[in-house]
């Protein structure tokens, strides 16, 4: 490999050859990553997949490499510019070096070694929760012992940990000997351009947010996503996710409730069976598109189906009572990210320090969506999904789906960090479902009923902001004027979506679904009993609203339901075949809706609960400490046989939820 610089008279701008030996190293370092992710690629029956085919994995993967190396590099460059660790000027620097790239020699080989062993094993590249293995140490390394040639890959790491090492010590003297005379008052330009070749290296994408994991995700193909991973990103983008897991104790214990409950097919609590496979009566050979709407922020209190007296929702209001209304339909978290899951998998996001589409162990998951065949699938949000790795969520579970962004939206401003608005969003996608020929479930994800609080320049004037005293406001729910009037932009950009969709031919064969992504915690006043109030239900309580004049006839229900229940309610409204693995079902086929569980987690306070009629039971998930009010009234709970029986009962089907909700999250694979 030759010495990177350029040659000249001296005093000519020259680059300082400890740069240029960090060049040729990182250079190295790539080119090992890529013949890594060749052999795997040929090794570990990769190549069901054609080159050609496989190159779009090959490309991120470099990509991938890049931000590693980038790490390296910059580590090298900004410490060896300091005296004592110069490379080529420091006794000790040239010490120095030579054994912390040593030891990254031998860690990048034994890396590489395990990720391949890993990948042989359990077709995943190397991830933290390898590191389980560990807690059982002797049975697995005898499972190894049995299993692998360990003496022959310990030979192999071996020679090809001093290859590196000879290699990286043949660059270091080639370099340190180069007598090509540079100018040293020019070398901090050479350290800046190194600085921001390998700064935008590490970022990996010329946009809003850097490259993640999740990019490889959206490939849309398992076998090419683990082909792009680099094992190092791999390993500690999940290390945080290294104790997600769950105690199939826990599960089989609480089996026989839930497989009741859920109504599953075959019950087996050996194998801890929750499949359903719902075949629909009277199946039509109309097809009804769907539209399902997530709300930002569309708290219940602050609406206007609740008789809040602002009346920040006039137009939603109406359609909910030419619709199917559900008013007691509650998220099992707060936050988008955890609403956005739970709406398309059917399962809680119950990680507890980060969400569970950020945790590469469980991206794979199985969507009652994808049972719709012959349907076209759109996603449509303002901005980007790259906040949360929502987009891995997305393009590596729904097959076929056509995403649409903000960088899709040509003729739209962007208003805000949340892209183009709320109103232009719903108008570019009806814009989409109008010319679409096939039946179509499309996905509108908002995000203006949010801070900033933005409204768009172009619509002031006829949408008209109100202005309220700080004491109305907060009576009634709101801390200021710009959330209310958020809030009211929300509710116009509903009537402008449904008045456009009206002018469209597929508007009398669809069905709308608006549910919030979550709510906002508050004081809901007398709107509500205090219950909700001083326990915080405030912030799961959202609007789940069926509407489509042509198809179904209004009612309002009472019964309570989540965000889980969506997606099996939409395929029974649609008569399509699907097979349900999660904890939703259909709440239009519920036969004893008295029964109906929402399950709730409230991540900042460590708690897990359930509304189940009348109560809203929670538990403490360190303290144990329980919780058990009303929420129909203020009265509050006598102590009594029947108040410890219901308390009894309701802690067993929290932990039932609970328990079986981190089972399912890891095995729900499509």
């Amino acid at each position: 490999m030759s010495s990177l610089h350029i040659t000249g008279k001296p005093g000519s701008f020259v680059m300082p050859p400890y740069m240029r030996w960090i060049l040729s190293v990182a250079l190295f370092f790539t080119v090992l990553m890529s013949l890594g992710r060749l052999v795997l690629f040929f090794a570990a029956g990769s190549q069901q997949n054609a080159i050609s085919d496989s190159f779009p994995a090959f490309w991120l993967g470099l990509r991938f490499d890049l931000r590693e190396v980038g790490i390296l590099a910059l580590f090298m460059l900004l410490l060896g510019s300091i005296k004592p660790f110069r490379p080529f000027d420091s006794r000790f620097g040239k010490m120095f070096w030579r054994v912390i790239l040593s030891v990254l020699s031998a860690w990048f080989v034994f890396f590489y070694v395990v990720d391949y062993l890993h990948y042989d094993y359990l077709y995943q590249r190397l991830n933290a929760s390898a590191l389980n293995f560990l807690q059982d140490a002797g049975t697995t390394f005898t499972m190894v012992w049995q299993t692998y040639a360990v003496l022959r890959i310990l030979l192999l790491i071996i020679v090809l940990t001093i290859a590196i090492i000879a290699f990286i010590n043949w660059q270091y003297k080639k370099n340190a000997s180069d007598t090509a005379v540079y100018n040293k008052k020019r070398a901090w330009l050479w350290g800046v351009l190194i600085f921001v070749l390998f700064g935008a290296g590490i970022f990996g994408h010329a946009g809003q947010y850097p490259l993640r994991w999740s990019d490889a995700f959206s490939l849309g193909n398992d076998r090419l996503a683990q082909l792009a991973l680099n094992p190092f990103q791999s390993f500690f983008s999940s290390f945080k996710y290294r104790h997600s897991s769950y105690d199939t104790k826990q599960v089989e214990k609480y089996y026989a409730y839930m497989s009741s409950y859920l109504g599953v097919d075959k019950p087996d609590s050996l194998n801890l069976n929750f499949d359903r496979t719902i075949i629909p009566v009277n199946v039509s050979n109309t097809h009804p598109n769907i539209v399902l709407v997530i709300c930002e922020s569309f708290s219940a209190y602050k609406s206007s189906m609740w008789g809040n007296p602002l009346n920040p929702t006039p137009f939603f209001n109406s359609i909910c009572r030419q619709g199917v209304f559900f008013d007691h339909c509650f998220t099992p978290h707060f936050g988008t990210a955890r609403g956005v899951w739970a709406t398309i998998t059917g399962i809680p996001d119950i990680e507890l320090d980060n969400t569970a589409s950020r945790n590469p162990l469980i991206v794979d998951q199985h969507s009652i969506m994808n049972d719709f065949n012959g349907y076209e699938k759109y996603y449509f949000i303002g901005g980007s999904t790259s906040w949360a790795n929502i987009r891995g969520l997305l393009e590596n579970n729904l097959k076929g789906l056509h995403l649409y962004e903000q960088d899709k939206y040509k003729d739209v401003p962007k208003i805000d960090v949340w892209g183009i608005s709320d109103k232009n969003l719903f108008l570019q996608a009806n814009k989409v479902l109008s010319k679409e020929q096939k039946p179509f479930f499309a996905i509108i994800q908002t995000a203006d009923n949010h801070r900033p609080y933005t409204i768009p320049k172009e619509d002031r004037a006829e949408f008209q902001n109100v202005s309220f005293p700080d004491d109305s406001l907060h009576k009634y729910g709101f801390q200021r004027n710009e959330e209310l009037n958020a809030f009211r932009f929300t509710d116009f950009c509903f009537e402008k979506f449904i008045d456009a969709a009206q002018k469209e031919a597929y508007f009398n064969n669809t069905i709308f679904v608006f549910i919030g992504d979550h709510g906002i915690g508050g004081d809901a006043g007398n709107m509500m009993p205090r219950a909700w109030t001083d326990n915080g239900l405030t912030c799961f309580h959202v609007p789940l609203l069926f509407y489509s004049p042509k198809l179904m006839s209004p009612v309002r229900h009472t019964m309570n339901c989540s965000q889980v229940d969506v997606m099996p309610t939409i395929a029974g409204l649609a008569k399509v075949p699907y097979t349900n693995k999660t904890l939703g079902r259909d709440l239009l086929q519920v036969k004893d809706t008295a029964d109906n569980v929402a399950f709730v987690m409230d991540h900042g306070t460590r708690r897990i609960g359930v509304v189940l009629g009348d109560y809203y039971f929670t538990r403490h998930l360190v303290s144990d400490e329980e919780n058990l009010v009303s929420i129909r009234n203020n009265d509050p709970l006598v102590k009594s046989p029947a108040t410890d029986s219901l308390r009894d009962h309701l802690l067993k089907v929290t932990n039932a939820f609970y328990e079986t909700a981190r089972y399912l999250l890891f095995n729900n694979h499509k």
